[in-house]
């Protein structure tokens, strides 16, 4: 909910091509529910965009991500290693299969799983390694691959930040064996809430379209491959409507407009608040040389957790919304009963103390950007 007594909010959706008249469409042709035609029209824009295997659109990336734990046939003793610095949707999904989640660290310059403390982590009863490319910039996944190839287990990219995102020239969400992304209104490419499952491994993909719908063969029922379809398999409905699909298919279509839009204001509040920043010794977000990012969001790593909440409050009495982002997870309430503590994940608990995230969105105007960045320069460390 949009607060109209702030000026620039954090985030805000907005209509980019022809998500309307796709709607209307959709409704027009009498069929809305999931895996009709739009929903198809993203699929394959996907799959021709990042050349992956098999794209399924979903209701949520919490979703796929429920589904590559069925997949992954995760069950009661496994344990997935997941970074400790992500939402609470990563661990999540493999915890309601009956799995341990296995908190690693992440790396002090990009946020992202460190790579150089995950074998350390890995027992027999590993089955899975989800790293999640944190605010669109890809994880070491040469590295986190190679781990993985040599202990024989799956990698899924949690890739909600990354849709259009590159690491040494490959698309993020097409590395690992299987990838999630996110289409809620705070991603680039939004339908308010949506995601997709991205099959890499050609041996899921059969699986993955009955999983997702109810565990029938429905799918191949509507390619004409089987004359009926049946129960073949566990499931639940994560088709997305077509509703959604419409909006999400005129969103996807200007994908390239979206990229170069969210390019622009980061590049603004980055070359604008560069000496600001480095002067205060105050961290900007860090891309190495050979990762494209996709533009997500724009944060500042303040040098204490009372900088980092005096620096909210500031902004917010200019009516500007920044907030802060995870807290970390194997200090959670419910992380307790696998026996985490501080000190586990020194850099997550660190960084999740003086992280903030500035207003950004696609539609973001140069004025209202300019307010955020004069009353951030204006702030003064204590």
């Amino acid at each position: 909910m949009i607060d109209h007594k702030v000026k620039v909010t954090f985030n805000r959706s907005a209509l980019i091509g022809r998500e309307l008249e796709y709607i209307q469409a959709a409704v027009l042709s009498g069929q809305i529910a999931g895996d009709q035609s739009f929903s198809r029209k993203c699929e394959k824009l996907l799959e021709n965009t990042i050349a992956c295997s098999r794209a399924l659109v979903t209701t949520s990336c919490t979703h796929a991500l429920e589904m590559s734990a069925l997949l992954l046939d995760i069950r009661a003793g496994d344990e997935v290693i997941v970074p400790a610095f992500t939402f609470v949707s990563t661990p999540n999904a493999f915890v309601l299969r009956g799995a341990k989640p296995v908190f690693c660290d992440v790396r002090a310059d990009t946020l992202n799983m460190n790579e150089t403390k995950l074998e350390a982590l890995i027992t027999r009863r590993t089955k899975a390694i989800v790293p999640v490319h944190y605010a669109g910039v890809g994880c070491e996944m040469d590295t986190i691959l190679e781990i993985a190839n040599r202990h024989g287990i799956p990698v899924v990219e949690d890739n909600a930040h990354g849709l259009f995102g590159k690491y040494k020239g490959r698309w993020l969400g097409t590395i690992g064996a299987l990838a999630t992304q996110s289409f809620h209104e705070t991603k680039n490419i939004t339908c308010g809430e949506g995601g997709a499952l991205i099959v890499n491994d050609g041996q899921y993909r059969q699986r993955a379209e009955i999983l997702r719908e109810k565990g029938t063969n429905r799918a191949r029922f509507f390619r004409g491959e089987v004359d009926k379809y049946s129960w073949v398999d566990q499931g639940s409905s994560y088709v997305m409507s077509d509703v959604l699909a419409a909006f999400l298919f005129g969103q996807l279509e200007q994908w390239n407009l979206v990229q170069e839009k969210r390019r622009s204001v980061w590049q603004r509040y980055d070359s604008q608040l560069q000496d600001w920043s480095r002067t205060r010794g105050i961290n900007r977000p860090f891309v190495p040389e050979h990762c494209e990012q996709a533009w997500h969001m724009y944060y500042l790593v303040l040098p204490t957790a009372a900088d980092r909440d005096r620096f909210i409050a500031h902004l917010a009495d200019h009516r500007i919304k920044a907030v802060f982002h995870y807290l970390p997870l194997h200090l959670s309430e419910f992380a307790a009963q696998w026996g985490g503590g501080i000190g586990d994940c020194p850099v997550t608990e660190s960084v999740s103390d003086r992280l903030v995230r500035l207003p950004f969105y696609t539609s973001l105007t140069e004025e209202d950007q300019d307010l955020v960045i004069r009353k951030v320069i204006e702030f003064e460390l204590g």
